[in-house]
């Protein structure tokens, strides 16, 4: 029998955590779309612009877009501390995509944020 002590380390949980809770943040918000798709009459400019008038629907969409660069992240570390074994490479691919997911985060923002 193996007698692991934890160490402070946690061993992923808080990551596997964050992965799942992302993870139905992301499907609730996907499941709002599809239903407001589903029962608009008729989809136009006008009623995708009322839309993202609402101060909720943009919170949403922003925490979506949180929430979704999150789970991006975390999945992309994990995939370079499994895969990719020099230490160098490793931490600018780390760093990349840092750069690449605050872009990301500072463009939705303007882009939820550009109609005021």
């Amino acid at each position: 029998m193996v007698n692991r002590v934890v160490s402070g380390a946690h061993y992923g949980l808080k990551d596997w955590l964050a992965q799942r809770v992302t993870a139905v943040v992301m499907a609730l918000y996907t499941l709002f779309m599809v239903g407001y798709l589903l029962l608009q009459p008729t989809l136009d400019f006008a009623a995708w612009q009322g839309l993202f008038r609402s101060l909720p629907v943009r919170l949403a969409s922003l925490l979506f877009v949180v929430s979704l660069l999150l789970h991006a992240w975390v999945g992309m570390r994990d995939i370079f501390m499994d895969y990719v074994h020099p230490t160098l490479i490793r931490l600018a691919l780390h760093v990349a995509v840092i750069l690449a997911l605050v872009a990301y985060a500072a463009w939705a923002v303007q882009i939820l944020w550009s109609g005021l």
